[in-house]
């Protein structure tokens, strides 16, 4: 209320502020849906008065603010985010909005409305109301088809079956509209290449009645071109997989599959270019095809431009038919490109150092489009601050080897139109890891996976992997960590299985790639699976021991999870957003394994996380280390077969590229079945809700065109490894910085 009645005090002696306007309906008795045609007709109503925020107009007090001689860079700030200018009653145009309200009753088959309109005044405010009364609308009695040129004529009449319109219809401009543009795009897939929307014409006679009904006539505008009235055929398609801006020059065509393929050498194989081209020779145009054979050029990942354009043949044009040239133009990406990342990594037990990551890419390496990706990292981190464990330390390197196909490789092949809207991409990888932790232990893993992703349209993908194998390696340990396994027997047995095989499966629903949508939702789902087919040729070596595969313990278990997100985005130019999240794992354990192998298993917390908490350092449940003599302050990645959080966050522009954030998390991991070296801290129970770690802070972005570094500052409000009389407590004091490329959801 304060701000109210300070906004007054700055409205200038001879104006009001306007308020807004308000309108009265007195519809005939045959109007039905009165409540939506009102709420149609208020979309219209201009000016639209500032809006207020909790009762207080705050937009309105950041201009005022902003008018004095020295506003001070905060008051320019506020107002460039939030400021608007006042909208006084001299601002509306009751005239010209009353014809405004008339049209559009008109376009709703209400002719003759009657229109009033009066303003209601208050000290320094003012409003308006208009009175409508709408009497009965005009309904359709007959809807006819004109006579048109051939063989146009046929293909209207075959589109207007489908029409919606119906006797006894309210007269709609809207409608006819969208029974024009439907219309269009009906003759467009069936080859009238020329054709435009706007050659249709409606016409209404009401001269045969009375009692407001109308006839409705389509036609076929004068003038229209012959070629707009005929369909095109494709006689010709031409490609040119390595197209360059600069050298239009036509070299000598090679001939594949009933279309042209112009290279000086073979840049790209035509028998791997075909199958994503679904355009052939002697076929109707569609535009449908010809954006369905871009989209899935685009998806191979070789080529930078893919342009389609189509060239009429006039030589060949008759009375009833046209002829097209497609020609397909595609850019190539770079072949080879090398991408360096350097990281500073940080955690809560003092522990710090760089990393360095190194990526080779050659595209397109087989003349297939195939992508070679080889990848190589380096990490170092060691104790950093005085303690238990100074002078310890941990070295990773780590290799990764990755070739994509775009086409399916598999012994058995797929009907042609079976992946219509993209074709799948074979995926395989080999990677390596070593990692030393000094005083504790050194682990060799590998990883070969086999699989497939695919988009099913343009919101979903799915990816299976029905090869997955994992392979680590325990070795080097000291006396300090043997005495750990031997108090901590589910970490022993998580290191002890050695083989992971199984398959994984993951689908993807995302509209945020339509970055116009005010309302923007994502779920991800992922279910992995492993030991069942190779448990049929295992052996047992030992009674009441997991059975061996190849000489080697392998894993057992199921392992799914969810991934929710909304995207609420609002303001100027919807640079705000509300962005939530929310995640949901679990994994079981079963057959050869009672517990879920460490690198399988769920962590919580780190710049994709609970940020108000390091990576891999929350949890498990409400376990505290600080208190547990058997680590002796050790560095061990926090742990669980479950895993929940949830998180928020406010995103908002500052200046240019740099954008602002305002974010509270939740989360935590636990065990389904209590590891006892915890003492049943871990345990997921009912009380779960008691136990998330949580914690609130806020956020600067660099967002250049998509490329987002993000830096975040946060601190806990709810430790549950504290005591629970002192878990609240929001320690601004002991803050966690957060340094990562891209959002954190």
């Amino acid at each position: 209320m304060l701000y109210a009645c300070s906004i007054k005090k700055y409205i200038p002696e001879e104006k009001r502020l306007y308020t807004g306007a308000t309108i009265n309906l007195e519809a005939d008795s045959t109007v039905q849906k009165v409540s939506e045609l009102k709420t149609d007709l208020k979309t219209v109503l201009r000016p639209k008065p500032n809006t207020k925020f909790l009762g207080m107009h705050l937009g309105l007090y950041y201009y005022y603010k902003n008018q004095k001689e020295n506003p001070g860079f905060v008051n320019k700030w506020l107002f460039k985010q939030f400021g608007q200018k006042p909208v006084y009653q001299s601002d509306v145009e009751t005239y010209e909005m009353q014809e405004i309200l008339r049209n559009r009753l008109e376009n709703h088959g209400f002719f003759y409305s009657r229109i009033t309109s009066s303003f209601t005044e208050k000290e320094k405010e003012a409003s308006i109301t208009y009175s409508l009364k709408v009497p009965e609308p005009y309904r359709m009695e007959t809807y006819q088809i004109d006579s048109m040129v051939s063989p146009i004529y046929k293909d209207v009449l075959e589109a207007s079956k489908s029409s919606p319109f119906k006797k006894n219809m309210r007269f709609s401009l809207s409608n006819l509209k969208q029974e024009r543009q439907r219309l269009d795009i009906e003759l467009k897939k069936k080859g009238y290449y020329n054709f435009n929307a706007n050659f249709l014409l409606f016409e209404s006679d009401t001269n045969q009645y009375k009692n407001k009904k109308f006839d409705l006539f389509l036609k076929m505008k004068a003038e229209v071109p012959k070629e707009a009235t005929v369909p095109y055929k494709i006689k010709q398609i031409n490609i040119y997989p390595d197209y360059d801006l600069k050298d239009t020059t036509k070299t000598k065509a090679n001939r594949y599959k009933n279309k042209n393929y112009f290279q000086d050498s073979v840049y790209f194989k035509p028998k791997y270019l075909d199958e994503f081209i679904t355009l052939k020779e002697g076929e109707f145009y569609n535009p449908i095809t010809s954006k369905n054979t871009a989209r899935r050029l685009s998806g191979i990942g070789a080529y930078k431009y893919v342009n389609i354009q189509y060239k009429e043949i006039d030589t060949v044009l008759t009375d009833s038919l046209g002829a097209l040239e497609a020609n397909i133009f595609l850019s190539p990406l770079t072949k080879r490109a090398i991408r360096a990342e350097l990281q500073a990594v940080t955690k809560s037990n003092n522990f710090a150092g760089p990393k360095l990551s190194l990526t080779y890419s050659n595209r397109n390496l087989f003349k297939g489009g195939e992508t070679l990706n080889i990848s190589s990292n380096i990490g170092y981190e060691t104790q950093i601050a005085s303690g238990d464990n100074l002078g310890l330390s941990s070295l990773e390197l780590g290799l990764k080897t990755e070739l994509i196909f775009p086409r399916v490789i598999a012994p058995f092949s797929f009907k042609e139109d079976f992946f219509e809207y993209s074709v799948p991409k074979t995926k395989t990888s080999l990677s390596a890891t070593y990692l030393s932790r000094s005083k504790l232990y050194t682990l060799l893993s590998g990883n070969l996976f086999f699989g497939y992703v695919w988009n099913a349209n343009r919101y979903i993908t799915y990816e299976i992997n029905p090869v997955s194998v994992n392979y680590t390696r325990l070795s080097n340990t000291t006396e300090t960590f043997d005495e750990i396994l031997q108090k901590n027997p589910f970490l022993q047995r998580s290191f002890d299985q050695q083989f992971i095989s199984g398959l994984t499966f993951s689908f993807t629903y995302n509209e945020m790639v339509n970055a116009n949508k005010t309302h923007q939702f994502f779920a991800n789902s992922t279910v992995d699976v492993a030991g069942n087919s190779i448990s049929l040729f295992a052996k047992e070596t030992e009674a009441g021991k997991p059975k061996e595969f190849l000489g080697l313990q392998y894993a057992q278990y199921a392992k799914a999870d969810v991934d929710f997100r909304y995207h609420y985005n609002f303001g100027r130019n919807m640079e705000q957003t509300i962005a939530a999240r929310l995640f949901a794992g679990y994994g079981y354990a079963y057959g050869n394994s009672d517990v879920v192998p460490f690198v399988k298993q769920y962590f919580s917390g780190g710049p994709y996380s609970v940020r108000a908490f390091q990576i891999r350092s929350l949890g498990p449940g409400t376990y505290n280390e600080k208190n547990d003599p058997q680590t002796n302050g050790t560095f061990f990645d926090k742990t669980g077969n479950i895993r929940l959080e949830a998180n928020i966050e406010y995103r908002f522009p500052i200046y240019s590229f740099f954008k602002g954030a305002v974010f509270a998390d939740a989360g935590n991991v636990w065990n389904s079945e209590s590891n006892p070296a915890f003492n049943g801290k871990d345990k997921f129970t009912s009380n779960f809700i008691n136990e998330l770690g949580m914690g609130a802070g806020v956020g600067l972005r660099i967002d250049v065109q998509g490329f987002v570094i993000r830096f975040d500052l946060a601190a806990p409000f709810h430790d549950p490894a504290l005591d629970e009389d002192k878990r609240w407590d929001f320690r601004v004091d002991e803050p966690v910085f957060n340094f990562a490329i891209g959002y954190s959801f």
